[in-house]
């Protein structure tokens, strides 16, 4: 008997890798807007980072492994108007005059290209953008840290946790991408920080 035609809606064969999606390459991006309108203000922060005519998703925190960091520029060539696409993200918004703000999204990469490595999420207000920076690098080491078995002191200053990290040699890369601003007196300003992945 000839096979049939499926219909719109039916269910077929899975998709090769039973349809999961695993990102294999992911890139960061980050942006700032200005409007008297504050939905305004986050649309011309996503257009900064490139990233306005994206359906995006938001995820937690993890980097598969293997995932390869490519340059802005080339994850977004990949990327077409309306594709929805998955992020680990973070917005900071204020109409306050004169406040400083930032979004950041830190990153850990661990040496064993098989494990997963961590993403995190941060925002900020009277931080300049290293301190918001490194505090979610540190965020990222700390939680792919916990799950390597490297112990160390939560109240050690950052600088102190990257020599610990360096010496165990399990953590091979960290690393932010954060966007700050402070905000004007003529509305809202946005800031936004991302990583965005990619097949």
């Amino acid at each position: 008997m000839a096979r049939q035609n499926k219909q719109v809606g039916e269910i077929g064969e899975p998709e090769p890798g039973g349809g999961r999606f695993i990102p294999r390459r992911a890139f960061f991006t980050r942006g700032v807007g200005r409007h008297k309108e504050e939905l305004r203000s986050f649309e011309l922060a996503l257009r900064d980072a490139g990233i306005e005519k994206l359906n995006l998703v938001h995820v937690s925190s993890i980097i598969p492994p293997g995932c390869k960091i490519v340059p802005r520029a080339e994850g977004l060539r990949a990327l077409e108007p309306g594709q929805i696409v998955f992020c680990v993200f973070s917005r900071c918004v204020s109409n306050e005059p004169h406040r400083l703000i930032a979004a950041s999204v830190g990153c850990a990469i661990p040496a064993d290209r098989t494990a997963y490595g961590y993403l995190s999420e941060y925002t900020s207000f009277g931080k300049k953008e290293q301190q918001a920076g490194d505090h979610a690098e540190d965020l990222a080491a700390s939680m792919l840290a916990s799950t390597l078995g490297i112990e160390f002191d939560d109240e050690l200053v950052w600088d102190a946790k990257k020599e610990i990290w360096k010496i165990s040699g399990k953590i091979v890369r960290t690393m932010n991408i954060t966007q700050s601003a402070v905000v004007d007196n003529k509305g809202y300003t946005t800031v936004v920080a991302a990583a965005v992945f990619l097949p």
